[in-house]
């Protein structure tokens, strides 16, 4: 374990304060841009998109993760990327979910497996509708809320040469297997079926998390150390991120190889901000279910431009969003502009997470 993995674990004490301005993040380039016409800055990356989106709820898509799955398609049009580890089984093997606030745009995203009861606290912070197909019956009692909108199964099924359950993808229109002849409805079908406002709605509980208006680096913090390099604790996967200085983005590899988005000309999944968050654990039966214990507080870090800083979470409820705080400063953090990756790692493994 690294010194700066000794030292982050003292912070879980720390306390959480009222929202300040993180003055001590120092501007990397440029300026506070004016608005262009018809865009807004995005409450989920900070980025400029079409004002008609500004109400827009997103969509939140249960992505699996096994390497036959592979390759994955419309990742990295997700603002938002969590990985955690879905079941104590085949070596502990991790799922996305994956956050998209213009899915209007999706052809084809997946393939679309379970989701599990941690996932519905996660989204209840986005107001996100959840695409998953099925799960284990602990999740009937979070489907049942009524801040929770769901779409369970019946999405558009492609022939790749693969088993059933890995030829599962959302689309937003409708689709035709050529093959098979079968037709699938898309996902605006699909939601209006459900009578679901595709406009957020009274469990939505306003701007996420600050996102700063121009690019800054951690360079000026004297606690900040190198962040190039993160290997998570993720052993079916060997999840890692690697920081490309060319793009200013962390690029995320898996299996021994970088993520490539098969519906993106083969672009690579890569993020602005990367996120760890330690979390302790329950495991709900021999199956390998599990729940994190996501409602609490914790440490972690965060990372961005190559530099990385000790943090703490906190998540007070299921509709309140989880805050990032300085662990030295206890000052709530700014994202940079961009889209972020989300690590839930298990406490139990937290110390054999190597970060460079």
């Amino acid at each position: 374990m690294n010194s700066f993995m000794k030292r982050s674990l003292s912070f879980l004490g720390a306390a959480l304060v009222a929202a300040v301005t993180f003055a001590s993040q120092a501007p990397a380039e440029g300026h506070a841009e004016d608005a262009p016409d018809g865009m807004y800055r995005s409450e989920l990356t900070g980025e400029w998109i079409p004002v008609a989106l500004q109400n827009q709820r997103p969509v939140a898509f249960m992505v699996d993760n096994e390497k036959i799955a592979l390759p994955h398609y419309g990742l990295t049009q997700a603002d938002i990327v969590y990985e955690m580890m879905n079941s104590t089984k085949n070596g502990r093997i991790t799922r996305f979910m994956a956050v998209v606030k213009d899915w209007g745009k999706i052809t084809q995203f997946g393939s679309i497996r379970s989701v599990r009861p941690t996932n519905f606290y996660l989204a209840a912070e986005y107001n996100a509708i959840i695409c998953h197909d099925g799960g284990p019956f602990y999740i009937n009692a979070y489907t049942a809320l009524p801040y929770i909108d769901n779409l369970s199964g019946g999405f558009a099924r492609f022939t790749n040469g693969k088993a059933t359950e890995f030829t599962e993808y959302v689309t937003y229109g409708g689709y035709t297997n050529p093959n098979t002849g079968r037709s699938y409805a898309g996902l605006a079908t699909r939601i209006a079926a459900k009578g679901y406002t595709t406009t957020y709605n009274q469990y939505y509980t306003g701007l996420h998390r600050p996102i700063a208006e121009s690019e800054y680096t951690l360079d000026s913090l004297p606690y900040a150390v190198g962040g190039t390099s993160v290997d998570l604790p993720f052993p079916h996967n060997q999840s890692k991120l690697r920081y490309n200085a060319t793009t200013r983005t962390y690029d995320y590899f898996e299996y021994g190889k970088q993520h490539l988005d098969a519906a993106n000309n083969n672009a690579p999944l890569t993020f602005k901000n990367v996120i760890l968050m330690r979390c302790s654990w329950v495991q709900l039966d021999q199956n390998g279910y599990l729940i994190y214990n996501i409602l609490g507080t914790d440490v972690g870090y965060y990372l961005t431009d190559g530099k990385a800083i000790p943090i703490t979470w906190s998540k007070s409820t299921d509709l309140n969003p989880t805050v990032y705080t300085d662990a030295t400063t206890g000052q709530i953090i700014n994202l940079n502009p961009g889209k972020t990756y989300i690590a839930v790692v298990p406490d139990d493994v937290w110390t054999q997470t190597v970060l460079q």
